[in-house]
Formats: structure tokens, C-alpha cells, sequence
């Protein structure tokens, strides 16, 4: 354990009771202490990921070993390392971690594997901003979907932060992106980032728009977080030995659909939830993404699109804006800890 001073308690956001985004409440709570094998880091900066919200609504509880307060990801110092093997982590490294819980805190435990150092030029907004999205898009699209240099991605939900990020990535690994967006200022950020088509949702039909783009061949990968009746639109545009990867369902999880395409095309479906995983396999996916990744966030070549940010115990007024849609990219709390004593 550290040496230096830390506060018995710590404030941190709760869920009162499940509900809309008035559920989330300031709160003070004791410091978390961190297990074998585990850091605690003071934590500066946290994002906010729809996971969140689905938490906080009452459907997506923390498992049973996290805290229950919401928060996936955080960027900050690590002020005390638990027993046992930490993987060569030191107090006062700077870094950013994926949790399964806790990050709406002014400090939050994480296991040792799942925590990465900063970025290069990084400081703890964008750093906060990484976690969550880098390691979803990495282990969906280019572990279980297998995206090679060459290949057509459809990314829906581009403006989000998960697409945001799925696009520059993709780019970066030689694909041509198309993603899906809600209006045109949205379309125009997708454009930006590296896109090379962007549907309009909203007034244009993307299982037609990606057919002429393609000549009717279609795509070979598929981003998708919609559900409901997109699976067998999204099923109508994938090219022969075409992947479709499921990562969230804002429509539904259920659909009815005729499976003799997939058989046709000898199609694959598949996807993933990253929270339930364990250490063992996102401390896999942290070391690949360490490996392939920090060196693009280190040079440019990608960077997390930053909305806004918010104080901690503004807390609901950010998941507010995140079920506005209004956003483009990431929405960050900051952790104010006060002067230095």
C-alpha cells in the first residue's frame, strides 16, 4: 500500500433507485481498498458510456464482485497497489483503466491488467475517453469479425463514441469505412473522422445507399449497436462470408428474421459484452490494444472526439445529454480533488 496520506471517504455518484438520469445523486462513500492483485487510482477524469445508462435505467447490474456505482472507465494516479502481482505498476504512474464498476468516484479500484499507462500527450480527459471505446472496437471488430486491410466496415451509430472510434481505427488499418448517423452535422463529423460514405438515418434508406456504393455486393463487416429490425437489413448487405457483430441493442434484442441468407452467404453472426468478461481475458485485450493502438494515440492517427465535460456531480445532467443524442464523441466527467496539501 501507499505510504501517503489518503481520505477515509471519498464522494462518488450512486443510483437511488433506478430510473431516469434524476436517479443519479451526489454521495460520499469509504475509500475503496484495493484486493490482490488490484490498484487504486485517484481518479480525475472518468467517461460516460451508454452502459451507464442502461445500468442506472435498472437493467444492466454491476456483477457481483464490482462496485455498484456506475462507471466503466477512468483516467488518473495510481496512489496504492494491492498485494500480490500488480504487473511492475507503481504509485504515481499515470494511467487510465477499464473497471467493471466505480468509476463515478473520486477514486476507484481496478485490476491490475486492465490498467494502461497514458497515452503520450495525452492528459486525463482524453485519456478517460479511451478505455471502454478502444478495447469494444478492438476485440469486436478486429478480433471477432476478423476486419482486414481492404475490406468495406459499416459502423451504425458513427457520432457516438464507440463509432467515432470504430472509424478512425478502421482507417488506420487500411478499410473502407461507411457508417450510419442521425442528421447531417453528424454525418459531416463521421466524414471528418475518416468515413467514406455517411447515411443520413434519417432521411435516407442505408441498406439501398450502401447497395450502390458497392454495386450490390455489400459490406463485409457490420458495427452494429440498434438491434431489433436492423439484423436482417444489416443481414441483407453483407457480402458472401460477411461478419455481423451485435455490441448493444437500443431497438431490442429479439427479431424475427429468415436465417436462409446467412446460410446462403455462409454468413457469420456473433458479438460480445465486455463488462461480464474476465480479468484474464480484458487483460488479453489491454495488451493487444496496447500493442496495436496506443501507438496510433501516441502519433495522432487517432484520438477520441471529446463532446463535452461535465463536473462529477453533474453527473445527471450528462446522461441526460447522452439520451438527447445531441452529442458527437464522448461525454467525460472531471474530478475536482482540490489544492494540493
Amino acid at each position: 500500500m501507499s505510504s501517503s496520506a489518503l481520505p477515509e471517504t471519498m464522494p462518488c455518484i450512486e443510483i437511488a433507485t433506478p430510473g431516469g438520469p434524476e436517479a443519479l445523486v451526489p454521495a460520499e462513500r469509504p475509500l475503496p481498498m484495493p484486493a490482490e492483485g488490484e490498484v487504486l487510482i485517484k481518479v480525475h477524469a472518468a467517461g460516460v458510456n451508454r452502459p451507464d445508462v442502461i445500468q442506472r435505467k435498472g437493467h444492466y447490474p454491476a456483477p457481483k464482485d464490482a462496485s455498484d456505482l456506475p462507471g466503466l472507465e477512468v483516467a488518473g494516479e495510481i496512489v496504492a497497489l494491492g498485494a500480490g502481482d500488480t504487473g511492475g505498476l507503481a504509485v504515481g504512474d499515470a494511467v487510465c483503466a477499464l473497471l467493471a464498476g466505480g468509476g463515478y468516484a473520486a477514486y476507484a479500484v481496478a485490476p491490475a491488467p486492465q490498467v494502461l499507462p497514458i497515452p503520450a500527450g495525452f492528459d486525463w480527459v482524453k485519456a478517460a475517453a479511451v478505455p471502454e471505446t478502444v478495447f469494444t472496437v478492438w476485440h469486436n471488430v478486429f478480433e471477432r469479425a476478423a476486419l482486414k486491410p481492404g475490406e468495406r466496415l459499416l459502423v451504425h451509430g458513427g457520432s457516438s463514441g464507440i463509432g467515432t472510434t470504430a472509424i478512425q481505427l478502421a482507417k488506420a488499418f487500411g478499410a473502407t469505412v461507411f457508417t450510419t448517423a442521425g442528421s447531417d452535422e453528424k454525418c459531416a463529423a463521421c466524414r471528418s473522422l475518416g468515413a467514406d460514405l455517411a447515411i443520413n438515418y434519417a432521411t435516407e434508406d442505408f441498406v439501398e445507399a450502401v447497395k450502390t456504393a458497392t454495386d450490390g455486393r455489400g459490406v463485409d463487416v457490420i458495427l452494429d449497436m440498434v438491434g431489433g429490425d436492423y439484423l436482417p437489413r444489416n443481414v441483407s448487405i453483407l457480402a458472401p462470408e460477411g461478419r455481423h457483430v451485435s455490441i448493444a441493442f437500443l431497438a431490442r434484442s429479439t427479431v424475427e428474421m429468415n436465417f436462409m441468407p446467412v446460410m446462403r452467404k455462409r454468413l457469420t453472426l456473433t458479438g460480445s459484452t465486455l463488462r461480464p468478461q474476465p480479468v484474464e481475458a480484458k487483460g488479453r485485450i489491454a495488451r493487444a490494444v496496447h500493442e496495436t493502438v496506443w501507438p496510433l494515440l501516441e502519433a495522432g492517427t487517432v484520438a477520441p472526439l471529446i463532446h463535452t465535460t461535465l463536473p462529477l456531480a453533474q453527473a445527471a445532467e450528462a446522461h441526460a445529454l447522452m439520451e438527447s443524442s445531441a452529442h458527437i464523441g464522448k461525454i467525460v466527467l472531471t474530478v475536482d480533488h482540490g489544492p494540493a496539501k
